[in-house]
């Protein structure tokens, strides 16, 4: 069984054959079918490897038309370090003359573009050049569908602009999952080819198809994914890449034979994965990079494919390099289907261009009111830039520029959603973006009800750190492991200043790091404090880094291995989520599932009212808008609210010692600004003027 394959996609599949055009619904584990005419008859396929071909000579004269064609290979489970491996010790001679690079998935982390790195999400993107906020699958359930009016194929785009008859496309897949994820684009596919398993299957139809004249054709091979479990170091693992490669070998053998044929007949072959794994051989889903790190090969040079040879990095350089995103429309400038500017929506470029278009990124501005585009070039960056918003040029910028403000104008507060392609000469690229806007007809202030029971401030804006109500203490967890520094806070003119960087990679020699509040008087604690608010700006890093694995800390004054023990945090954990929890030591109240935007100031806070029983957090974001959700807790909790007594902890929880505990959890910097405590539940209005004001605490009268 491929991975990932369970019984319920089976169920799925057997339901959804008459959705797929020509599809053949085979069983077992035998070769698959195939309803439309193949060159001569295929014998049966043996097992799941990929080295049992077809015996079939190809055709002395080609079938079909000459002109470009391409195939796309995509290998689940094979990783970018395990190709580069075999290839290094001679173990896949049929793909030596390929040129190898690694790549990226996922989208980026805190992003609206983020997507599990899994089979589903993964296929998807390699079919559409779209990330997962424009194609929508999300899973690998089999009831995903690509959404074909965002998103459409690579089939599709084909077609569109390939008009002439006996222009044909098709599909053969070893997993059931891939071709239902096409199957409310119809028409698209001629041929979808179901080997129910078997890649042998894969490498006898698609063989077939490539002697057929085929001129688009997309391959998926599943044995390296179904022998990862046995761990990448393992002998089935090392066998699996051996057979399907020497299976590709017998497709490059096909395609070379039609060229030497027909000199006119161009191909392009591009292999790839649909993620990466981890070090036990296993697809999680994460952001790290060992998932989110996948190859791109090739038989042609192409010129805006960076690291040919390297090895992947092991940080977020990683994104500096060409993603997934950019195989679909290689493959469509190749086959002369790519859309003009205007209609641009791939968020990748292809890779044939003298121009390289990388790190296209969104940011609302300071001001709540615009949209800071930002983006790196390299190669030929001779031509001026072009930026269209929603299809319509807005700005024609000088050539090699790498940024772009636009002013967002709208009617009232809301959230807005626009796309931007940026266009450097031969390579475009495109970014869905979306601001929480606040219109400037109505300005806001801060509530100057905020100054009513403010009990600590920190404005943030030098160091040390000092308490403007003279109540508590702020420093450094180990007086030998300061991570503190001062960094630009991004607020507005004239409230522009500095922000406190705590950074947790600075750490002692017993591992303590992070930064320590200390309240003279703990609101969490005092018996006359019946509600309390702690409330503060958090900027993560550019990719949300520490909110992988077993998560970080924000703020903490518990040992936060378990949120079951005694005390108060906020975490940040995968896909940039923020959240809060209560805990007595043997029971717990968690409220989940908000999120931030990476790299981008957002309002934290967290109300406790200890009379009401209640928990409600507050996470305001200027991409994703307002979050707000309450639960409730018990008086068993609220005894505990002072966690372990040691004060609270900044990008650490109340031991100092959280990161060295949890040493998957990835060590970094978080900023915070304008920190503040008060000793009454603030109200939903009050935390609003903080956020949509922009302004310091410190400009209250």
């Amino acid at each position: 069984m491929i991975r990932g394959l369970n019984a319920r996609h089976a169920r799925a599949w057997g339901s959804a054959c008459t959705l797929l055009l020509l599809a053949a619904c085979g069983g077992g584990g035998g070769g698959g079918g195939a309803s439309f005419p193949l060159v001569g008859t295929p014998p049966a396929s043996s097992g799941s490897g990929g080295s049992a071909g077809s015996s079939n000579a190809p055709p002395p004269v080609n079938q079909g038309k000459s002109g470009p064609k391409a195939l796309v290979v995509e290998i689940d489970g094979l990783t970018h370090s395990a190709l580069r491996d075999a290839m290094a010790q001679n173990k896949v001679p049929a793909l030596q003359s390929l040129r190898v690079a690694p790549a990226w998935t996922g989208g980026a982390n805190g992003t609206p573009s983020e997507q599990r790195t899994t089979d589903g999400p993964g296929w998807a993107t390699l079919m559409t050049g779209t990330w997962a906020q424009r194609h929508g699958v999300r899973w690998d359930t089999a009831d995903q569908r690509i959404d074909v009016k965002l998103a459409p194929s690579v089939f599709a785009l084909a077609r569109q602009n390939n008009k002439a008859a006996g222009y044909r496309t098709a599909s053969v897949t070893s997993s059931p999952l891939y071709p239902l994820l096409l199957a409310n684009e119809a028409g698209t596919v001629d041929s979808a080819i179901d080997c129910a398993g078997a890649d042998a299957c894969v490498t006898d139809r698609t063989s077939q198809l490539i002697d057929a004249g085929y001129d688009l054709l997309v391959a998926q091979y599943g044995a390296p994914a179904a022998a990862a479990g046995n761990g990448l170091k393992s002998d089935a693992y090392q066998r699996s890449i051996a057979d399907t490669a020497a299976g590709i070998g017998q497709l490059l053998a096909r395609v070379a034979q039609r060229s030497a044929n027909d000199p006119k007949e161009d191909w392009l072959v591009i292999l790839t994965t649909g993620h990466g794994l981890d070090a036990f051989g296993s697809a999680t889903g994460v952001q790290d990079n060992g998932n989110k790190t996948v190859f791109i090969a090739s038989n042609k040079t192409l010129a805006a494919l960076p690291g040919v040879g390297a090895a992947a990095p092991a940080d977020a350089t990683l994104l500096a390099l060409a993603a997934a995103t950019d195989i679909a429309p290689t493959v469509l400038r190749h086959l002369g289907a790519l859309p003009a500017a205007t209609d641009y929506r791939f968020a990748g470029q292809a890779l044939q261009a003298s121009t390289s278009l990388r790190s296209l990124a969104a940011k609302t501005g300071a001001d709540k009111r615009s949209i800071e585009l930002s983006w790196t070039l390299a190669g030929n960056t001779s031509a001026a830039v072009q930026v269209l918003r929603d299809g319509k040029v807005v700005a024609t910028l000088p050539a090699g520029s790498t940024a772009y403000t636009e002013p967002i104008v709208a009617a009232s507060d809301g959230l807005y959603a626009f796309q931007y392609t940026v266009v450097a000469g031969e390579a475009s690229v495109a970014l869905a973006a979306q601001i929480s806007y606040v219109a400037p007809e109505a300005p806001v202030t801060l509530a100057p009800t905020l100054a009513n029971g403010l009990v600590n401030y920190y404005p943030l804006d030098a160091l040390p750190g000092v308490d403007t109500k003279n109540a508590s203490t702020l420093a450094p967890w180990a007086s030998d492991a300061n991570g503190g520094s001062l960094v630009d806070d991004g607020y507005s003119a004239p409230y522009k200043a500095k922000a406190l960087r705590v950074d947790s990679t600075v750490k002692n020699a017993s591992g303590m790091a992070g930064y320590r509040l200390v309240q003279n008087n703990d609101v969490t604690t005092n018996a006359a404090v019946t509600a309390f608010t702690i409330g503060f700006w958090v900027r993560t890093d550019a990719t949300c880094s520490q909110g992988v694995s077993n998560g970080g800390t924000v703020i903490g004054n518990k040992n936060y291995t378990t949120g079951g023990n005694a005390g108060l945090a906020i975490g940040l954990f995968g896909s940039c989520e923020i959240r809060f929890n209560v805990g007595t030591g043997s029971a717990r109240a968690d409220s989940n599932g908000y999120s931030l935007s990476a790299g981008q100031w957002a309002y934290v806070a967290v109300v406790v009212d200890k009379a009401a029983l209640t928990m409600s957090g507050y996470v305001m974001d200027p991409v994703r808008g307002v979050q707000t959700n309450s639960t409730a807790i018990t008086t068993a909790l609220v005894d505990k609210l002072g966690g372990l007594g040691n004060g609270l902890g900044l990008n650490e929880d109340g031991t100092g010692l959280y990161y060295q505990r949890e040493s998957s959890s990835p060590r970094g910097a978080m900023d915070f600004n304008d920190f503040a405590i008060w000793n009454r539940a603030l109200t939903s209005a009050e935390l609003n003027s903080i956020f949509k004001s922009g302004q310091p605490l410190s400009s209250l009268p």
